[in-house]
């Protein structure tokens, strides 16, 4: 990840057809140009972790989830005085995952606050998803040009009492995403650690649960056919939707690769890659989605109000997880078709039917979201050398059927 020559996070050929403000437009190249010439895009590199919570005794079931459900494979458990970190890894080409278990139901934090504003947000008190952990290769230097630049973040003391790993610098929740973003230094070839977070255990249940889904996932043939993340997809307001592309374009090295207007939706699409040449299964792109109105004049124009909706529901946070599937057909089926058809055989439910087409370049499908996390995994399998996230049909139905399940949420 280290970079001799200094990166260039503009000039970049920019996808789609939503029109941004003249404020945007104006401040996004400032931006990027200020983060080149101080050094932080050549220091911050991809995303080293996410970080999730769930409920006191869910992790077990989430972990048997993922492992069936993802190439994901349960490491170790770190037992700190307040939580259960639970460490899973595909190997140290992608992120790892930081599955955070409260061990006490009453415990309050600020992470608790924030589900607690939202109807079904406050259902699931510890359950959310917290953002992500950066490589930087000078953690003190980033932190420093960060904090000059008025971004805050948790003291050492805080991150202490959270039960957070303390060789991590972590930002407070956004006012936008209500997502953090940690950055982690690491030498070239070390291994990912995460300290001081208590005794490293392998749990008997987390591993027997694991290996019975890795076990399934193999007797139904799907194990090499599910590939690393592809995207991580949030959702804000829609007066939310430029500050918080920017802000996250202020904390990584990423650029604004476009966005698309998703017109009988009433919302757009916002995308962020990496400005490195490294595949989205190294530092998955960074999908930002919004109301083009707010809920409030919606009744005038009777526009549906699906990502709104949601974000008034559970608060605005990560609402899925893409994981790429390999291209290819396996028993006569496309790969994404035999993959969902393998998963919905064990029970897991799924939003809407395959949808997309080899001559599309792609094919997505969201499965229903997950009773711990309350996160949807969407699968993707591009064909040849498709290059986007999406096409403008697919997003469109993608929307509606979250929209559909998420309605039943509200109160």
């Amino acid at each position: 990840m280290i970079h001799s020559e200094q990166l260039k996070s503009t000039g970049i050929p920019r996808n789609g057809d939503k029109l941004n403000s003249a404020f945007f437009e104006a401040y996004l190249p400032r931006l990027l140009e200020e983060r080149d010439r101080s050094g932080l895009t050549n220091m911050i590199g991809g995303i080293e972790a996410l970080m999730i919570s769930v409920e006191p005794g869910n992790a077990i079931a989430y972990i048997a989830e993922l492992a069936l459900m993802t190439p994901y494979h349960y490491l170790v458990t770190l037992d700190s005085p307040g939580h259960l970190t639970h460490i899973l890894r595909i190997d140290m080409n992608s992120p790892d995952i930081l599955l955070r278990e409260v061990k006490n139901p009453d415990h309050y934090d600020i992470f608790r606050s924030l589900n607690d504003l939202h109807p079904a947000g406050s259902q699931r008190p510890h359950s959310r998803y917290l953002g992500e952990i950066l490589w930087v290769s000078d953690r003190q230097q980033v932190l420093e040009l960060q904090q000059a630049r008025e971004f805050r973040f948790f003291s050492p003391e805080a991150m202490a009492s959270l039960d957070l790993p303390t060789n991590v610098s972590i930002s407070k929740p956004s006012p936008y995403t209500q997502n953090v973003v940690g950055y982690m230094e690491r030498a070239p070839g070390v291994m990912r650690v995460y300290h001081p977070l208590g005794n490293c255990n392998i749990l008997s249940q987390a591993q027997d649960a694991y290996e019975t889904a890795k076990g399934l996932q193999k007797q139904l043939g799907i194990a090499d056919l599910i590939l690393p993340i592809d995207h991580l997809a949030t959702r804000v307001y829609s007066q939310n939707r430029e500050a918080a592309l920017l802000e996250y374009l202020a904390l990584s090295s990423y650029y604004y690769w476009g966005s698309y207007d998703i017109v009988d939706q009433n919302s757009s699409t916002n995308v962020c890659k990496s400005v490195r040449s490294v595949p989205e299964s190294a530092s998955p792109a960074k999908v930002f989605t919004a109301n083009n109105l707010p809920y409030c004049v919606n009744h005038l124009d009777g526009l549906p109000s699906p990502t709104e909706n949601f974000v008034r529901n559970y608060g605005a946070r990560l609402h899925h997880i893409a994981l790429s599937v390999r291209d290819g057909e396996t028993d006569g089926k496309e790969n994404i078709d035999f993959v969902v058809d393998a998963i919905a055989s064990q029970g897991k439910g799924f939003l809407l039917e395959v949808i997309g087409s080899r001559a599309d370049g792609l094919k997505q499908i969201f499965s229903a979201a997950s009773p711990f996390s309350a996160l949807i995994v969407e699968y993707v399998q591009r064909f040849g050398d498709f290059q986007g996230f999406f096409t403008r049909d697919n997003v469109a139905k993608l929307t509606a059927a979250a929209g559909t399940e998420e309605s039943l949420s509200g109160s």
